[in-house]
């Protein structure tokens, strides 16, 4: 949220004061722009600061219940929260699912560039996190890749609306004028998503743990380049090419060299990568863009500041931006006849 919500400083004091033990004595509101969560720093007594986040919504608790395991085996980078008094993980209360971290001091890789450490951290991270098994109790609460149409679906159901409607809403007019002016292109990206999901749901995979959202915005940085892995809010069982689809992706203008993906797959390792699922996942997140940000604007959701934000969904159309690398990973796809994989 851009905005503060409806809640008062002295109902998150008390609220922390009755569910963590923590006495606060500053609570800071952070206007990071999440539609459906409000964050704040609040500072206890002892003047140790930590991170909260209030979520509407939807919950599953797996998404504090993974990072929480995953960091008891020592991967240290995962973000997971601080318990309660009763050793729970998140509580629910005032409409809001209330969930404490630690508060890390650093930069995201949005407003940093990541050096050659922390790339070299994050890779033998993420490796140490596909490679954990999870308890079976966990692991059936997590949900399984199955290649839904939603998204793709969701996006074929706006290119009508916006080819067949006029919009009054001048930022649902600028959207719209954009799309038309890709419309091929949105085709062939869903087109191309759906081709390469048939293709995979019918083929043995073998599962890992995967963050979901592994973008630059996700990934920390601090002092002495220690790395943070934040905001787990959707793990899943997945290829690993879920998560590794961001390395080299382009998501967000950034981790688009070859450089950067040299240095992660240093602390990563070799691994034998498949071209049909890192082809798939990099179209289907575009998808899920389109679809998310045309539901945003064209459905006036959020205030006019974060509907507005939502055309920054036409910056993944420029060069070596989303779409370009999506495109260029399908061609490398082509050319290895579809259904090859590369050791890397």
């Amino acid at each position: 949220m851009l905005t503060k919500p409806d809640i008062s400083d002295d109902t998150i004091i008390a609220c922390l004061r009755d569910t963590f033990g923590l006495r606060i004595t500053q609570v800071s509101f952070l206007p990071l722009g999440w539609v459906n969560n409000a964050t704040y720093r609040v500072t206890a007594n002892s003047g140790t600061p930590y991170f909260l986040k209030l979520r509407r919504g939807n919950f599953n608790e797996i998404a504090v219940a993974v990072p929480a395991f995953l960091q008891a085996q020592g991967i240290r980078p995962v973000m997971a929260p601080v318990a309660t008094t009763t050793r729970d993980l998140w509580v629910h209360a005032h409409g809001f699912d209330w969930i404490l971290y630690p508060f890390f001091d650093g930069k995201t890789g949005f407003e940093v560039a990541l050096s050659q450490t922390p790339w070299i951290t994050l890779g033998a991270s993420l490796k140490a996190v596909h490679t954990t098994r999870l308890p079976a109790a966990l692991a059936e609460r997590v949900p399984h890749e199955d290649y839904s149409p939603r998204w793709r679906n969701t996006v074929k159901a706006f290119h009508k609306q916006v080819e067949q409607d006029r919009f009054d809403d001048p930022i649902a007019v600028s959207l719209a004028a954009f799309w038309l002016t890709k419309r091929d292109e949105i085709e062939s990206i869903v087109e191309r998503a759906e081709q390469l999901a048939f293709v995979l749901h019918d083929r043995a995979v073998k599962l890992a743990v995967c963050h979901a959202d592994l973008h630059g915005r996700n990934v920390l940085v601090g002092m002495d380049d220690e790395l943070a892995i934040v905001d787990w809010d959707e793990p899943i069982l997945a290829p690993k090419e879920r998560d590794l689809m961001f390395i080299g992706g382009g998501v967000g203008g950034i981790w688009n060299n070859d450089q950067e993906v040299g240095w992660f797959y240093q602390g990563y390792g070799r691994t034998e990568i498949d071209l049909v699922a890192l082809s798939y996942y990099r179209y289907e997140r575009i998808v899920v863009d389109i679809a998310e940000y045309s539901e945003q604007i064209f459905g006036l959701q959020g205030s006019v500041e974060e509907r507005q934000k939502g055309l920054r969904l036409m910056n993944q159309f420029l060069p070596n931006n989303v779409v370009d690398i999506a495109h260029r990973t399908y061609q490398q796809l082509s050319r290895r006849a579809f259904g090859s994989s590369f050791l890397f």
